[in-house]
């Protein structure tokens, strides 16, 4: 398909059977879903009515092409794989879909989770790498263009005459196929299509004697069809592009034998091997092994993470050092890859009001204009003694300036295109909705744990008292080994990064509210808050007064002390994290005000936030951050950040919910956008892609409208005829999808 009025044409005719409901064509994805009452309409009779409207018709090609699940139920929903009939010549592009007739027969497998069969990949994978004059609308340009060259050919070397006849030859030849996809489109309840307006120009032309110029006409909308192919077929190599990540082998090991087998027939719990510099076929958790992991393929992140057993892998990923053997966790299907691709889209469903109010308007501009036409032909003849011929010319011109492909195309032309140069850089948006509303937007909202830190606390301050800081981490870390406290953990990092060797102790046992307490060195020491070292008259004034200061920075501070004896003063502080404090400043620069949600107390709260340089509130229980998030909707916009799990109702409760998250399956569903790269400034990078794409759509629909009203006003002045109005259509959508592509180039991360 390779504009919208390709997605009208199949979701009106479909709409119209009984039991079909719920119809979507996704354009840039050729992806028809519907709900389907199988006892009322059956399978065949919907492929029929596809194929009938010009379009192959196959099972879902999933990113790992498992195909479409076919349950047994009457009432189901089912999803279908469209392309171009190769067999006739359509509204095609290069990538097209094998017809019924041409298709490999689909194999058929148990599906136990719906009782039914699945079908797998029915399409040649060949035909998408064909070039444009091996497509059925290649050679439809090749013979008409052969017709035409026929027909100056006699005009120039013979009779006038035998070449007036040759030109309707080629003339009906060419639009033969045109006009019987106009009369489907007709007979499915669909009058007014490009096929339909093209028909009735060219056979009207014919009957006022300009042969030649519909024979031109003609040919002209072939090669209009080729070019809107092409145009559009790129705008989906990109997306094509990410399932190409996953390599298609996977070398399994079994019984202490590997094998080389293929990716997506991996299951759950098989083992890879992958050796340096290859891909990673799965996703999965490596069992042996510690290398290198390029995962810029999936999140966008340039630099290589150090990642041994345990550590989670994701498919496409590069193994860049040493040959790692990887334990399967997820299906082929359900990898990361799959999912981005899967998300990419299943966002085309979700149509911005932009592109909402384009379709209202596009089905009104079709029939006025038509309506307009009629009138052309007929009240300039009747009332000012016009010439038939001159006006009904016009007329049919005005018909071919009618179709409102370039501007029904410029909005999902340009949401796919963000959409695909997001995801490739880790930005997740879940449609055209999603965009809209983050170009609109003027305020972000930040969780604070986790979001705008790293979710941990870590030793900011060692203050020793009675000992040095060597002794004081020795006494600490003793008392809190093997404790899974966050403060703890942060205390024996510290440890293990001076290189200080922790005193064994013994007995440790924790005080509920005040610390924990063991025998260290023969003696008891505590680990603890300031208010219990006081009590136990361990911390004098100058210790009380130093760790109230530490507090008033926001920080955490435990005392280390044995028997009335200070050892030091420990500060530990959930740290921003450190691409935070950009990541503000360039939304600041934006035009975008910050504010940080936090559960914490006033006085962490402020802290974090003074060093951010944003606003913020404390003290907030989820429902309050909902409370909050509403308050500020309803001036404008929202943005809610969060990490996609404790901030749910927030993240729902915004104008838009961005889950941060590497690849989790928390972040690619629960929230309407989501980063990959657990980036603060790629939030300022999200709002910049979409205020692009929305500053693309503007120039998109401009540059359209402002052609069709230009080719209308010349049009009925007789300024232009039959050729131009045909190049002005499809002239115009070829230029609003290249227009759209610029966006596959556009840097988000690069402040303007």
């Amino acid at each position: 398909m390779d504009c919208a009025s390709c997605a009208t044409k199949i979701t009106t005719a479909l709409n119209r059977l009984p039991g079909v409901a719920d119809v979507t064509v996704g354009v840039m994805s050729e992806r028809l879903t519907l709900q389907l009452d199988a006892t009322r309409t059956p399978r065949e009779v919907i492929e029929t009515t596809v194929r009938k409207l010009g379009f192959g018709i196959g099972p879902k090609v999933s990113a790992a092409k498992r195909g479409l699940v076919l349950p047994t139920e009457a009432a189901v929903a089912q999803e279908e794989h469209l392309g171009h009939d190769p067999s006739s010549h359509e509204h095609a592009h290069s990538g097209e879909a094998k017809s019924a007739e041409t298709a490999t027969k689909p194999e058929v497998i148990s599906d136990p989770g719906h009782g039914g069969p699945e079908h797998t990949h029915a399409t040649d994978p060949a035909d998408r790498d064909k070039r444009w004059y091996q497509t059925g609308k290649g050679q439809l340009v090749i013979g008409t263009g052969l017709l035409l060259a026929a027909a100056w050919a006699v005009k120039f070397f013979a009779s006038e005459t035998i070449a007036g006849w040759a030109f309707v030859a080629a003339c009906i030849i060419g639009v033969a196929p045109v006009a019987r996809r106009a009369v489907v489109a007709l007979l499915a309840g669909i009058p007014f299509t490009i096929e339909g307006l093209m028909t009735i120009a060219a056979i009207g032309a014919l009957f006022i004697g300009a042969a030649e110029e519909a024979a031109l006409v003609v040919f002209l909308f072939a090669v209009g069809e080729v070019l809107e192919g092409v145009a559009a077929d790129r705008a989906r190599a990109s997306i094509r592009a990410l399932g190409d990540l996953v390599p298609k082998t996977a070398l399994l090991e079994e019984n202490g034998t590997t094998r080389e087998v293929d990716a997506a027939a991996l299951i759950i719990g098989q083992r890879v091997l992958v050796r340096p510099g290859d891909r990673i076929p799965c996703d999965g958790e490596i069992a042996e092994g510690t290398s290198g992991v390029d995962e810029s393929p999936v999140t966008g992140e340039s630099v290589p993470k150090t990642k041994g057993p345990g550590d989670p892998v994701f498919a496409g990923s590069i193994n860049a050092e040493a040959a790692l053997r990887i334990t399967v966790t997820k299906a082929a299907e359900d990898n990361t890859i799959s999912r981005i691709i899967a998300l990419v889209e299943e966002a085309e469903t979700a149509r911005a009001p932009t592109e909402r109010f384009i379709d209202r308007f596009s089905r009104i501009y079709m029939p006025a204009i038509v309506g307009l036409a009629v009138l052309v032909a007929i009240i300039p003849p009747v009332t000012m003694d016009g010439d038939w011929n001159t006006w009904i010319y016009r007329a049919l011109a005005l018909l071919l300036i009618g179709c409102p492909c370039a501007l029904v195309i410029s909005v999902p032309a340009s949401i796919a295109s963000a959409l695909s140069s997001g995801a490739k850089r880790g930005i997740l948006m879940k449609g055209g909705a999603v965009i809209e509303a983050a170009a609109r937007t003027t305020r972000v909202a930040f969780d604070k744990t986790g979001t705008l830190t790293v979710g941990r606390p870590a030793v900011t301050d060692l203050v020793p008292l009675g000992a040095t800081e060597a002794e004081l981490l020795a006494v600490a870390a003793g008392i809190e080994a093997g404790s899974s406290h966050p403060l703890a953990e942060a205390i024996l990092r510290r440890t293990e990064e001076a290189k200080v060797a922790p005193l064994p102790a013994t007995d440790s046992k924790a005080l509920v509210g005040k610390g924990v307490e063991a025998m260290v060195g023969g003696a008891k020491a505590w680990v603890a808050s300031p208010r219990y070292a006081a009590e136990m008259q361990a911390l004098d004034g100058l210790g009380i007064r130093r760790a109230a200061q530490m507090e008033e920075d926001g920080k955490t501070v435990v005392v280390v002390f044995r028997e009335r004896q200070a050892l030091g003063l420990i500060a530990m502080r959930d740290e921003p994290r450190p691409d935070a404090i950009e990541g503000i400043r360039q939304l600041k620069a934006m035009g975008v005000s910050s504010v940080m949600l936090t559960g914490d107390n006033a006085r962490t709260g402020a802290a974090i936030a003074d060093v951010m340089g944003m606003d913020h509130k404390a003290d907030l229980m989820p429902e309050d951050k909902v409370t909050a998030i509403k308050a500020m909707a309803a001036s404008g916009g929202v943005i809610m950040v969060g990490d996609g799990i404790n901030d749910a109702p927030a993240l729902a409760a915004a104008s838009v919910g961005v889950a941060m998250g590497s690849g989790t399956d928390v972040a690619l569903e629960t929230a309407a956008a989501a980063l990959l790269r657990n980036r603060v400034t790629d939030v300022a990078a999200m709002i910049r892609l979409a205020r692009a794409a929305m500053g693309n759509i503007r120039q998109n629909v401009m540059l359209s409208l402002g052609l069709k009203a230009v080719f209308l006003v010349t049009t009925v002045l007789g300024m232009t005829g039959l050729w131009i109005a045909i190049l002005a259509d499809t002239g115009a959508t070829v230029l609003v999808t290249l227009n759209a592509l610029r966006l596959l180039r556009y840097n988000p991360e690069r402040e303007d």
